[in-house]
């Protein structure tokens, strides 16, 4: 394991970021699942717990604030209500998480419907700015619910969860999120801008 919180460029304590997430208001089993592998990570050291109000799935960065014109997030928004409305809402399910050298994972399956969201948003970028940010390769649907703050081996995070007996989670996936994020408090912490509806 090694510290997720080293700054990475252009990041200081203050900046905010306009970026796309799935948030989980209101999705009391995505919750549960949360509160029981931050309980069964708890006895031990190294490990962020990730409070409810801050689970998200991270899908598309668009730029630091004061860097991207507010007019262009305003047309960004309008092409991603047109382009969302054709998205079908659906359901995912988050199960075992996965020891990831900075955070305790949860893949979110199926992923086919999440990549539908993340390609209709990266469009809708496209439509206003001249370069979409960040790779559509490599793209994993998760949910983390720690991060690591130190080093350390990820042995006993992974004993812990596999011990753990805790059933999986249903979510509905109905909106995505446009964000402004920070993480002044080892924490990624944000203030919603737009909730875009799917179709």
């Amino acid at each position: 394991m090694r510290d997720h919180w080293w700054w990475r460029p252009g990041w200081t304590v203050g900046r905010r970021f306009y970026t796309w997430h799935l948030t989980f208001d209101g999705q009391d089993d995505v919750h549960r699942l949360a509160a029981q592998y931050r309980a069964a990570l708890a006895p031990m050291e190294g490990i962020d717990p990730i409070p409810d109000e801050w689970l998200h799935l991270t899908m598309q960065g668009v730029g630091f604030v004061g860097e991207v014109d507010q007019a262009d997030v305003t047309a960004i928004v309008l092409a991603a209500r047109e382009r969302l409305a054709a998205v079908p809402t659906f359901d995912v399910t988050l199960s075992r998480p996965v020891v990831d050298p900075e955070a305790i994972l949860i893949p979110v399956q199926p992923d086919r419907p999440v990549r539908a969201v993340r390609d209709a948003i990266r469009a809708s970028i496209g439509e206003v700015l001249t370069e979409v940010p960040e790779k559509a390769e490599g793209f994993t649907p998760h949910v983390s619910v720690g991060y690591s703050n130190t080093t350390g081996p990820k042995m006993p995070f992974e004993e812990a969860i596999a011990s753990a007996d805790i059933k999986p989670a249903r979510a509905r996936i109905s909106h995505a999120d446009l964000i402004t994020i920070h993480r002044d408090n080892r924490m990624y912490e944000w203030e919603s801008l737009a909730k875009v509806p799917l179709g």
